[in-house]
Order: C-alpha cells, then sequence, then structure tokens
C-alpha cells in the first residue's frame, strides 16, 4: 500500500485491518525487537495495575474468561485481549465483558501508527498494541493477555506481567515452534518473570518448564504438586496448600482450566471472595467452546484443532452423548496435525461432513477425507457441510461443529443471522 493511502482515525474498521494485513512482510513474524520499541515508545509496557498473561496449547480462552468471570464478579474493571476471533474483530479485546464499537478499534489503530514511525509490523503485532492502548484508555484495573503463539517471542511479552499462566502443553503450530515438547516447554516458559509467581496447569510438562522458572528465579506453582483439584459428586474441590475450597459449582468450561485460572487468582494479590469465585465459575461461557447453540437436535460448537483438543472433545461426547447419533462437521487448516486430530475424533463419530476452509492456509476436503474411517461426501464449505448435516440429523441426534476457529466462525455467522 502505498504511503498516501495510510488510513486515518475515522477510516472504517475494514479499511484498516486491510492495511494492517498489507504493510509487512508475513502476518506472523516471532521477535520482540521491533514490537518492544513501539510499545516503550508507546506507554504500553504496563497498560493496566494488575496484568495476568496467558500461555498454552489449547485451554488459554476458556483460562482467559474463567478469570474474567471471577474477576468481574468481585466488582473488579476487567479487560481481555484474545485471539483469534470468530466472527468479527471487535471480539478480540473485550472491556467488562462487552466487545468495543469499531470506532474504538481505528483510534487505537491510528495511535498505533503515528507511534510506529518507520518500525514495521506484522498484522498481529500492530493489533497486540493496539489493543494494550485499548486496555489503557478504558482503565481496567486488571489486564488479561493471551498469548498468540509461543510464549518467549510473542507480542503479548512486551508487557510488564504480573502472573504468568501456562494452560497445557503439547505439539502445535509445528511450523513456528517445532516438534520437540522440551523446546515448546521453553518457549512458552518465556513468558514467566524473575520473582513473580509462574502458574503451570499442564499436569505432566517438560523439565524445561521448571528449569526456566529456577533459573530466573520465578515463584512456580505446578498442578498436581503445589495446588491441585478433584472432581466429586456434586462439584469439584480445589486446594493449595491448607487453602482449601469445597463443593465448588462445575463450570460449563474445562476443569483443568477453571483449578489453573484460581491458582493464578490466588497469586495476583487482588481482594476475592469465595462467593466470588462461586459465582464467577457458574457463569463463565466462552463463544466456540463445547457452546451448545440448539437443544433438537443437539447442536455443540467447538473450536478443537489438534490432537490434544480433539482427545478432549470426543470425550466429552463419549460422557454426554454415549447413546445419541453424532454427526460431526469438520473443516481444518492444513498446517495443523489432520491425521492425529480425526483419529482421536474417530471414536466419538458415526457420520463425517468433511468441509474446505478458505484462505493460505485452508485444508481442503479431500485431504481431510484421506483419515476419515470411512470416506465422505465432501462440501465447500462448513456452511455447505452444516446445512446437510442439518437435514440429515433427526431431532435425537447430536451435531458437532469443530476443527477450526474459522469452521466454527462461518458456522456461528450463519447460525446467528438465519431468518434475519
Amino acid at each position: 500500500m502505498s504511503q498516501n493511502a495510510i488510513p486515518q482515525a475515522t477510516s472504517s474498521l475494514s479499511v484498516w485491518l486491510d492495511y494492517l494485513s498489507s504493510i509487512h512482510h508475513s502476518s506472523i513474524d516471532l521477535g520482540l525487537d521491533r514490537v518492544q520499541v513501539v510499545a516503550q515508545r508507546a506507554n504500553l509496557l504496563k497498560p493496566a495495575p494488575t496484568i495476568i498473561t496467558v500461555a498454552g496449547t489449547n485451554g488459554k480462552g476458556s483460562t482467559c474468561a474463567i478469570l474474567e468471570a471471577i474477576l468481574l464478579a468481585a466488582g473488579y474493571s476487567v479487560g481481555v485481549y484474545s485471539s483469534p476471533h470468530l466472527i468479527c474483530y471487535n471480539e478480540r479485546v473485550r472491556i467488562n465483558g462487552k466487545v468495543l464499537a469499531d470506532e474504538k478499534h481505528t483510534c487505537a489503530f491510528d495511535f498505533i501508527e503515528k507511534q510506529r514511525g518507520t518500525t514495521s509490523l506484522s498484522f498481529f503485532e500492530f493489533g497486540t498494541l493496539a489493543a494494550l492502548r485499548l486496555l489503557q484508555e478504558e482503565q481496567v484495573d486488571v489486564a488479561i493477555l493471551e498469548v498468540g503463539l509461543g510464549g518467549r517471542l510473542d507480542a503479548t511479552n512486551v508487557v510488564e506481567h504480573d502472573v504468568s499462566v501456562i494452560t497445557s502443553l503439547a505439539i502445535d503450530h509445528i511450523d513456528w515452534l517445532g516438534n520437540d515438547l522440551g523446546q515448546i516447554g521453553y518457549e512458552k516458559a518465556g513468558i514467566f518473570r524473575a520473582g513473580r509467581p509462574a502458574i503451570c496447569g499442564e499436569p505432566h510438562p517438560p523439565a524445561t518448564v521448571a528449569a526456566y522458572a529456577d533459573e530466573i528465579g520465578a515463584e512456580f506453582f505446578q498442578v498436581g504438586i503445589q495446588f491441585d483439584y478433584q472432581l466429586a459428586e456434586d462439584g469439584w474441590h480445589w486446594q493449595h496448600g491448607a487453602f482449601d475450597l469445597r463443593d465448588l459449582p462445575k463450570p460449563q468450561l474445562p476443569l483443568p482450566n477453571a483449578a489453573t485460572a484460581l491458582m493464578a487468582l490466588g497469586c495476583a494479590g487482588l481482594d476475592i471472595s469465595d462467593m466470588d469465585i462461586v459465582a464467577g465459575l457458574a457463569s463463565a461461557t466462552l463463544p466456540g467452546r463445547m457452546q451448545q447453540i440448539s437443544q433438537q437436535p443437539v447442536i455443540i460448537l467447538d473450536v478443537a484443532h489438534n490432537p490434544h483438543s480433539a482427545h478432549y472433545l470426543a470425550s466429552q461426547m463419549k460422557q454426554r452423548f454415549s447413546d445419541k447419533k453424532i454427526h460431526l462437521v469438520i473443516g481444518m487448516l492444513h498446517d495443523k496435525d489432520i491425521q492425529e486430530t480425526i483419529t482421536a475424533l474417530s471414536p466419538a463419530v458415526d457420520h463425517w461432513y468433511p468441509a474446505s476452509l478458505s484462505g493460505p492456509r485452508a485444508a481442503f476436503a479431500s485431504e481431510l477425507n484421506r483419515y476419515i474411517p470411512l470416506p465422505s461426501q465432501t462440501y465447500e464449505s462448513p456452511v455447505q457441510a452444516f446445512k446437510t448435516a442439518m437435514t440429515r440429523a433427526d431431532e435425537n441426534d447430536v451435531i458437532i461443529v469443530a476443527g477450526s476457529f474459522y469452521t466454527v466462525g462461518e458456522v456461528l455467522d450463519f447460525w446467528n443471522k438465519r431468518g434475519v
């Protein structure tokens, strides 16, 4: 884009997003040098009094949502930055549970554009800095930052955060992080800070995680050692030393993430009561995470997109719908482990609807079909596959939509707009 085509604060959000996509040589460019320069210049290194940063292979969004719900119940003003979005870009920043108007985002983009000077920023880096500006402008008490990719070199890691969280560790983003779990653990642990709490919710982390915490002098809390939890008949229990919470309500989001969130809050030095925890756990939800949008047939949207999250989704399907036929609409990105993800889902699925996605990272339905136990009809889009599943499933069946944020986002958008 030529220099004279730089958008203004009054330009539309879509014009800004097109511009952000065009100004850097690649959409992902790991490294902190460039983003650090702009963050310092713009005074964005500490955009809120308390900052919690959340990394991990899966469960980041759910953990952020649980933290947010409990903090809101406790009366704090809370900002969350997460990615990617499902339907619209505005979802990436929530202030007290609500998205912001386009104009807020375009003003933040304009601010970063003026601050960056000649420094080149990727789409994610630019968006992260704009989000930090929004969190600062909205004067939140607590900012919750979801790490985009890895940790050590992710744009969110320029921030001076107070509590670091790793939710889970598995092989994913092989092109960027490699397929060595020790190296992945090291990259995620790169968000830890000396003398600050570092929480690990992965039950069996590689040695590199605790080693890095020890090396820099972070205060390390490992699930199963410094804190733990148990499922009970009517709820669940959580313990940390002499601190014991009994009969907590089961959240709608995965329990391991709730347990990790409680440890993070316990370390944050904030005023949170047992009643706030109960209220937050009961209310926490997140679009695209075991999200039920219909009763007959049951329709569930879940962004499971790698083997780790697919195993969890399959276990949930078996647990909740063992007596029902499962129809699975699936679309994936080609840089994911398609074969192992489909293998993990296979025991729980009766009927498959493989769909092609669009965009440079998209996998075609034919690619998915190679690994489906019984090759199925293929579909040009998730919505086309979903419409077919709707006609073939009876009211006692279950339709699951999974495989990617893009897959779930397209179907959720279609569902929301039907009959409009």
